[in-house]
């Protein structure tokens, strides 16, 4: 009965490390498939932006919060909370995640393919929005293509409705804004309840809600602009798409997860500035 249990041990070991050996190779192949959709979907410059977007975001929570004592340090305070590195790492494990059970294969196809164009016209056209001029240029240019009916306008709006934009990205702004007034409260710049918190973030939404629809318009009108119709159309295919639409979740999981990081840590700075500390 002892041999026959040792047998059963050492034949169940066996398949252990069969299956581990099976794994390696197979979760191996799974982080190039993931690191190659990173390269494709150009996430390091988009956390570049990105981080370009939070320092000037940054400096101006400083003009409005601290006092002119406390702004000697302040701009390498945003800039260390602002850290690409650890920006890019964040998104990577959230996306990871994220995406993890869904076939990447169409994914890389679109975007090592046809969605590489596309890819670089939303970059193009965020960094060029970091410019307040342009930025008000292109709203005024996508009201006047209102106006005019312009088609591109409808496959726009088709696009961000397919894929909840606007509902999205203001409910990560939202939670944003009360882990940033949280991290206030932790450093002691804030002695709020959380239910007037929750009030006053709730206060904001129909103003955020606003420049949302104003900036996300506009944007994407000026980056597709250039776009053949015929791969507008596929992109938009592809996010009325099951793998489409996981691919959207992971972009929001991933993303809202660094900034609602990135907006505690803020919050944190602003008020250990206020008592005269660093992060």
């Amino acid at each position: 009965m002892r041999q026959a249990a040792r047998i059963t041990w050492r034949a169940l070991l066996g398949c252990l490390a069969g299956l581990v050996l099976l794994a390696g190779p197979a979760l191996a192949d799974r982080a190039e498939e993931i690191d190659r959709l990173i390269a494709a979907l150009r996430f390091e410059e988009t956390i570049e932006i990105m981080r370009d977007e939070g320092q000037r975001y940054g400096g101006e929570v400083g003009q409005e919060m601290l006092a002119e004592a406390e702004l000697a340090r302040w701009d390498a305070i945003v800039a260390q909370v602002y850290d690409p590195v650890t920006m890019q790492a964040k998104v990577t494990e959230g996306f990871a995640a994220a995406l993890d059970g869904v076939d990447l294969a169409p994914l890389l196809a679109f975007f090592e393919g046809p969605g590489h164009e596309i890819v670089a016209l939303e970059l193009a056209a965020r960094k060029s929005l970091l410019d307040p001029e342009i930025e008000a240029a292109t709203e005024k240019l996508y009201d006047q293509m209102v106006r005019d009916g312009d088609v591109l306008v409808e496959r726009v709006d088709v696009f961000i409705d397919d894929s909840d934009l606007i509902e999205r990205n203001v409910t990560g702004a939202l939670n944003a804004n009360l882990v940033f007034y949280t991290g206030l409260a932790d450093g002691g710049a804030l002695d709020l309840p959380q239910d007037e918190m929750l009030a006053d973030i709730w206060a904001q939404e129909e103003d955020m809600r606003k420049q949302t629809e104003t900036w996300l318009r506009s944007f994407l009108v000026m980056a597709y602009q250039p776009l053949a119709r015929s791969k507008l159309e596929a992109y938009i295919a592809l996010y009325k798409s099951p793998v489409g639409r996981d691919l959207n979740r992971a972009f929001f999981a991933a993303y809202d997860g660094m900034y609602e990081d990135l907006s505690y840590k803020l919050g944190l700075a602003v008020a250990l500035q206020m008592q005269g500390e660093d992060l």
